[in-house]
């Protein structure tokens, strides 16, 4: 599993191992990391390190001393290493004299831009982890030059401008191509729309010691999902393996609930019982599913409800579903309909799954605002109803009604956004709620499978919703290393 710590659990961690090591030794760890992933990345782009040009572009503090002794490195490899300082007066002494002493050079912040015209790799060193609120005016300039050039861009912790902390993006950024980030990963650059500039990550371990049960976010890997996606023994029977009623559909939209039962039926359960208004349209493509128009209270026996996919104002169905005690799923139309006090009142577990236009009217704010600040969000929404939360979105966040790390998963791909999708993930979800799995784990491992189905189906290319669902096995077989 991939962790992710607050500027502040980062700091105190490093005071505690500074405290134990000679004077410079961790700085001069990050920096060899640095110019290690420095060097990969001019083989690539240049051919080699020797004669390359390299331009630091260097603030104050600790960031910048980590551009300065790692441009020391490649200098003495044969790079040409400018170090442009945007604050002569506090750039790190010791990583500029190993600089000088390495026979790179220093210019002034107004000649960055013909500098890195020139340059094969630029490496931002502006504003270390503890920034906010953007890059400062000086730095534009230097930010959109880079952007602009042929070079290759590499961060140092982070991109200069994103919020470590949030993934809040609040004014002008530097854009990377590659972000080296020492001793864990930070939450920006695992959450939009900060990731979006970190590029790609790699971490550099430089011995930190962090506190597991201080993690901000978790980000799951194949391993961790295999772990919890159900298999049947050889004593199962459907009941054993959980059943799990869809409530969804109407005149207006059948598609939902077609949609909405593909992924249940995908999702590991052992039967899916759908009630609602598109019954025919549900046994016309999905023979197996169990079909009832007697109301959720009358369907039968389930261990978890999915409610809202395409339910238009059938608010009386929502009601009922959330008066059940299993676990809940309420998505889309059922996010408009339920009864905020209805919500909180709940004992059994519950899992609500908008995307940011959803929860921005959940919230009363802004699409912008939620998109923006979608770590705050996620949490203020899962606060505010009492109910574990799946915000949508290209990094799925999910937060538990109690606190604690927010899980995030990257697994999808831009060609989910379309119409359905969302319905088949909700399915796949409740099946796995049915199943047994917590709400928190069956919303991060159903997102996780969900997008990697999203990957195989599309390759690059348009796909439907139910192109998605199709998907649904190869992704769980590759998750479970089958086949």
């Amino acid at each position: 599993m991939r962790t992710a710590y607050s500027v502040e659990t980062v700091r105190t961690a490093e005071r505690e191992l500074m405290a134990r090591l000679p004077e410079g030794a961790l700085m001069q760890r990050a920096a060899a990391g640095l110019a290690a992933a420095c060097a990969e990345v001019l083989g690539r782009v240049a051919g080699r390190v020797y004669g390359s040009r390299v331009v630091l572009l260097v603030g104050s503090g600790d960031n910048g001393g980590d551009a300065l002794y790692a441009g020391a490195r490649l200098a003495r490899r044969g790079a040409g290493v400018t170090a442009v300082l945007l604050t002569p007066e506090r750039a790190h002494t010791g990583g500029l004299g190993a600089l000088r002493r390495a026979g790179g050079s220093v210019a002034a912040a107004g000649a960055g831009e013909g500098l890195i015209e020139r340059a094969d790799l630029v490496v931002d060193g502006i504003v270390g982890i503890g920034g906010k609120g953007g890059l400062r005016a000086e730095a534009v300039p230097l930010a959109a030059a880079a952007r602009r050039s042929r070079a290759a861009v590499v961060a140092v912790d982070l991109p200069s401008g994103v919020d470590a902390d949030t993934g809040e993006v609040r004014g002008e950024a530097v854009r990377a191509d590659l972000t080296v980030t020492f001793g864990t990963h930070k939450p920006g650059l695992l959450i939009d729309p900060a990731r979006e500039y970190a590029g790609s990550v790699r971490l550099v371990d430089i011995g930190l010691s962090l506190p597991d049960d201080a993690a901000e976010l978790e980000a799951l890997q194949h391993a961790d999902v295999a772990r919890l996606l159900p298999v049947p023994g050889v004593e199962s029977d459907k009941y054993r393996r959980g059943v799990v009623g869809v409530a969804a559909g109407s005149a207006r939209y059948p598609g939902a609930a077609v949609l909405a039962v593909s992924g249940a039926l995908r999702g590991g359960a052992g039967a899916v019982r759908y009630v609602g208004p598109a019954g025919d349209a549900v046994i016309a493509r999905f023979p197996e599913t169990l079909v009832s128009d007697l109301g959720p209270k009358r369907a039968g026996r389930v261990q978890a409800w999915v409610v809202g996919p395409g339910a238009g104002d059938d608010a009386a169905t929502v009601a009922e579903v959330l008066a059940a005690q299993v676990p809940v799923l309420i998505d889309a139309d059922g996010l408009r309909l339920a009864d905020a006090g209805a919500v909180r009142a709940r004992t059994a577990p519950t899992l609500m799954t908008p995307h940011a236009g959803e929860a921005a009217a959940l919230l009363g704010v802004s699409r912008e605002e939620v998109e923006g600040a979608r770590l705050a969000s996620v949490r203020e929404l899962a606060g505010r109803y009492g109910a574990a939360v799946l915000l949508k979105g290209s990094t799925t966040l999910v937060a538990g009604p109690g606190g604690g790390p927010v899980r995030v998963n990257a697994t999808g791909t831009s060609w989910l956004a379309t119409a359905g999708s969302g319905d088949v993930l909700s399915g796949l979800v409740g099946s796995l709620l049915a199943a047994g799995l917590s709400v928190v784990d069956a919303g991060s491992a159903g997102a996780y499978v969900h997008g990697l189905a999203g990957r195989f189906a599309a390759e690059g290319a348009p796909v439907g919703a139910h192109d998605v669902a199709d998907a649904v096995p190869g992704a769980w077989r590759d998750v479970r290393g089958v086949g």
